[in-house]
C-alpha cells in the first residue's frame, strides 16, 4: 500500500519531535535551578544594600513557576488566537531571552558582579519570562501532538512528551555537573559562606553558565518550530479547510484524512461552546488531575534533590541526582511503551500505589543512618513510581479529554491549577521538610513525606472512581462521551 493510502510516517514522526523539544525545555527550565541554587543563594549573600534571607532565596528559586502560572493562563486565549504553532515559536523566544538574561541579569542597567536588590529583581523577571515560556509549552506541546497524532497511537505520542520532560530534566543535571566539574558548591550556614575563598568560581561564574546552558536548546527549539505545519484542528477553526485536509492526509492517508476532517467539522462547528457546555465533571477532573499529579510532591524531589541528597549523608548529592535522573528517565519509557496496550486508568493507579509504598518508606526510615539505603531506594521507587504513571499519563488525560470545543480554555484552566500546586508544594516543601520537635528531629521528614504517601492513595481512588478510560477513542468521540455524562 502507497505512503498515500497509509500516510507518512516518518513526516508525522519529525513534526512531533520538534514539538517534544518543548517538553525538553520544560524540563530543563523548571530543573536548572536545583544546580544553580547555591551558588547563587552565596552571589546575593554578598549584596551588601539588603539582606539575602531564606525567604527571598526561597521565593527567587521558585519565581519561574510565577510565569509559569502566567504562561498556561493564556495558553488558552494564545493557542485560540495565535494558533498552535505561533504561540510555541513566542514560547521559545521566552526560553531563550530568560537564558541569557539569567546569566547575565547585570545586561545594559547594572554593574556586573555586584550583587543589589535591584539586580535580584531583575534576574527574577528573568526567570518569571522563561516561566511564561514553560507555561505556554506545558499547556500547548502535548496539545499540539494531540491534535496532529492519529487516535491509536496519540497516547504514546502524547507521552514522548513527558520523556522529554525527563530527559530535559536529565540533561541539566548533567550539564550543571559538568559545568561544576572540579570546583565546589558554597557551604551556606545560617546565612554564612564557609568556604568562599575554596567556592569562589562557583559564587561568581558557575551558576551564570548553569542559566545560560539554556540558550542552546531554546534557540534551536524557536527555530525548528518555524517549520512545522500548524494542527489541522485549528486550521478547520480558522475556515482553512483544504490545508487542514492536505496535513491530515500527508499524516493518516487520502481516505482517513477524509474522514477525520469531516469529524472535525462536525464537532467544531460551534467554536465559541461555553466551558460547562459539557458540564462540570470533565472541568473538574481535568482540574483534578493537575492537582494531584502536583500534590503528590514530585517536584520536591526534582528541585530539591541535591540538598536532600546532602541531608541523607551521601558523599556527593550531584551524582546521586544524575542516578535518579536515569531512573526516571527508564520508568518514563514503560509508559511510552505501555500506555497504549493497558490504557490510561491501570498505570495511574499502579503509579499511584508505587508512589505511596515509596512515601511512606522515606517518611518511616529518613535520618536513621543505619536505613539511608532503604531510604535512597524509597526515593528511588516514589521517583520511578511517578515517572511510570501521573508524569506523563496526566499530560496525555488532559491534552485528549476535553471535547474540541471547549479544549483550549479547558487545558489552560487544568494547567494554571498545576503550576499553583506546583508553586504550593515548592513553596512548602523546606519548611515542612525542616520542621522540628523537640522530642523528635525527624518530625518534618516523616510528617512530609507520610503527607505525600496519603495523597497518592487519594489520587489512586480518584482515578479509579471518576476519570473515564480514553484509549483508543478519537479527539472527537470526546464530545460524545461527556454529553452522555451531563
Amino acid at each position: 500500500m502507497s505512503k498515500n493510502q497509509t500516510g507518512n510516517k516518518a513526516y508525522l514522526i519529525s513534526i512531533v519531535m520538534v514539538a517534544v523539544l518543548g517538553g525538553l525545555l520544560f524540563g530543563y527550565d523548571t530543573a536548572v535551578i536545583s544546580g544553580a541554587e547555591k551558588g547563587l543563594q552565596a552571589f546575593f549573600l554578598g549584596a551588601s544594600d539588603f539582606a539575602y534571607t531564606d525567604a527571598w532565596h526561597g521565593f527567587t528559586c521558585a519565581s519561574a513557576l510565577i510565569g509559569c502560572i502566567i504562561g498556561s493562563g493564556i495558553s488558552g486565549f494564545l493557542a485560540s488566537r495565535w494558533g498552535r504553532k505561533r504561540s510555541l515559536i513566542f514560547a521559545g523566544l521566552m526560553f531563550f531571552v530568560s537564558a541569557l538574561g539569567s546569566m547575565t541579569p547585570e545586561f545594559l542597567f547594572f554593574e556586573h558582579g555586584v550583587p543589589t536588590l535591584n539586580l535580584l529583581v531583575a534576574f527574577n523577571i528573568y526567570r518569571v519570562i522563561g516561566g511564561v515560556g514553560v507555561g505556554l509549552a506545558s499547556a500547548i506541546c502535548p496539545m499540539y501532538i494531540a491534535e496532529v497524532a492519529p487516535s491509536d497511537i496519540r497516547g504514546t505520542l502524547v507521552s514522548w512528551n513527558q520523556f522529554a520532560i525527563i530527559f530535559g530534566q536529565l540533561v541539566v543535571y548533567f550539564v550543571n555537573f559538568v559545568i561544576l566539574g572540579n570546583n565546589v558548591n558554597p557551604v551556606i550556614e545560617a546565612m554564612r559562606i564557609l568556604n568562599a575563598d575554596e567556592a569562589a568560581w562557583t559564587i561568581s561564574t558557575g551558576w551564570r553558565y548553569m542559566f545560560g546552558s539554556e540558550a542552546v536548546p531554546a534557540g534551536l527549539f524557536a527555530l525548528l518550530i518555524c517549520f512545522v505545519p500548524e494542527t489541522p484542528r485549528y486550521l478547520v477553526m480558522i475556515n482553512r479547510d483544504d490545508k487542514a485536509l492536505a496535513i491530515l492526509q500527508k499524516i493518516n492517508g487520502k481516505a482517513e484524512g477524509h474522514d477525520i476532517l469531516e469529524d472535525i467539522k462536525n464537532t467544531i462547528t460551534e467554536k465559541t461552546e461555553h466551558i460547562f457546555t459539557y458540564g462540570w465533571l470533565v472541568i473538574f477532573i481535568g482540574i483534578m488531575l493537575s492537582v494531584f499529579q502536583q500534590a503528590v510532591g514530585i517536584n520536591a524531589v526534582l528541585y530539591y534533590a541535591p540538598r536532600i541528597f546532602s541531608d541523607m549523608g551521601m558523599t556527593n548529592p550531584m551524582v546521586n541526582t544524575i542516578v535518579m535522573g536515569v531512573v526516571n528517565i527508564l520508568f518514563t519509557l514503560v509508559a511510552v511503551f505501555t500506555v497504549e496496550k493497558w490504557g490510561r486508568k491501570p498505570l495511574l493507579i499502579t503509579g499511584s500505589a508505587g508512589m505511596a509504598l515509596g512515601a511512606f518508606g522515606v517518611a518511616l526510615t529518613f535520618g536513621d543512618a543505619n536505613m539511608s539505603i532503604v531510604t535512597m531506594l524509597s526515593i528511588m521507587i516514589y521517583s520511578a513510581s511517578f515517572m511510570m504513571s501521573w508524569g506523563p499519563i496526566c499530560w496525555v488525560l488532559i491534552a485528549e479529554i476535553f471535547p474540541n470545543t471547549i479544549r483550549g480554555a479547558a487545558v489552560a484552566i487544568a494547567v494554571a491549577f498545576q503550576w499553583v500546586f506546583n508553586w504550593i508544594v515548592s513553596a512548602t516543601f523546606v519548611p515542612m521538610f525542616n520542621m522540628r520537635l523537640d522530642s523528635d528531629p525527624n518530625f518534618g521528614h516523616w510528617f512530609t513525606y507520610g503527607l505525600y504517601g496519603i495523597i497518592c492513595v487519594a489520587a489512586a481512588f480518584f482515578v479509579w472512581r471518576l476519570v473515564p478510560e480514553t484509549k483508543g477513542k478519537t479527539l472527537e468521540d470526546m464530545s460524545e462521551l461527556w454529553k452522555e455524562k451531563r
